[in-house]
């Protein structure tokens, strides 16, 4: 068996084409969306994120406002310019790139309004996820959910097994997939005998930040696989948290690093912003997270 690949490439290109034209019908009625993006800082690896979210607007026709702060910036003045963007009506969407130099991150992520938190951060989304309902879903987490739509896959009992408990990914993965009735176990850095957990999984999403922690013996035959790591070797390529060429043989189908879940990301965040101007013009459907299932793709 050779996994077949899931295309975050190739759908985030099917999504996004649909998002214009939502943007030309929210522009008829007189409202153009609006993300906003504050960089504090001059990390290289966030001046490429946010670059490529800048991008993603352009191609989508959302305005994008591009606020750069230097890395000595108080935090009075960042939660001063959070406040400014939650007053101004051109603005639906507010994200701060992360990692923060010398700034208290969560102070920051709970300045921003709940109804422009596009990166579902704000402690409310992150409760809505616990209760089974929230606004704005984090993006990776979402992305990953289309993806696996695109597996034509009934999540609902499976065993699946989440690698990586972060805020970002892990936790509200886990969270978002006990929605649609999965029986999930979470795996993290204490984790003993990680295999012994991995090799039970129906589904395996792996989001530890370890180039090649995943091998092939530690997955079972026929599992779908989906890698949410993003790791720099040494000599600049880019890998995942799994060994993709072994694991490949063993799986039934399997994400790329890259063009899986990176793509999809910035594309989900789009969508939230998309949803919040919505909201704002009260658009029916647009007031509550929808458990949407993404086009599969030709030739899946």
């Amino acid at each position: 068996m050779t996994a077949r690949i899931i295309d975050g490439k190739a759908l985030s290109k099917q999504l996004r084409e649909g998002f214009k034209a939502r943007v030309a019908t929210l522009v008829e009625q007189g409202v153009t969306p609006g993300l906003a993006v504050i960089l504090v800082g001059d990390n290289p690896a966030s001046r490429v994120y946010v670059g490529n979210k800048v991008k993603a607007c352009e191609e989508c026709g959302v305005r994008s406002f591009h606020i750069a702060l230097p890395s000595d910036t108080p935090q009075a003045e960042v939660l001063a310019t959070i406040a400014r963007l939650n007053a101004d009506p051109a603005v639906h969407g507010i994200l701060i790139q992360l990692p923060l130099p010398h700034i208290d991150g969560r102070s920051v992520l709970e300045a921003i309004s709940v109804h422009k938190d596009v990166d579902g951060f704000h402690l409310y989304n992150v409760g809505g996820l616990v209760v089974g309902n929230t606004i704005f879903p984090p993006c990776t987490p979402y992305g990953v959910q289309l993806l696996l739509d695109t597996t034509g896959t009934d999540v609902a009992g499976k065993n699946v097994v989440v690698v990586g408990a972060s805020n970002i990914v892990g936790k509200p993965m886990a969270l978002m997939l006990l929605q649609r009735e999965a029986t999930v176990t979470i795996c993290h850095a204490r984790t003993r005998d990680l295999a012994q957990h991995t090799i039970l999984a129906d589904i395996l999403i792996v989001a530890a930040g370890r180039p090649g922690l995943i091998v092939p013996q530690m997955v079972k035959q026929g599992a779908i696989v989906i890698d949410v790591g993003i790791n720099r070797l040494p000599d600049g390529k880019i890998v995942g948290d799994v060994d993709f060429e072994g694991v490949k043989e063993k799986a039934s189908w399997i994400t790329p690093v890259p063009g899986g879940v990176g793509p999809m990301t910035v594309t989900m965040l789009i969508e939230n912003t998309l949803r919040s101007a919505e909201r704002a013009l009260h658009v029916p459907g647009s007031e509550d997270y929808q458990d949407w299932e993404a086009p599969v793709l030709k030739g899946a």
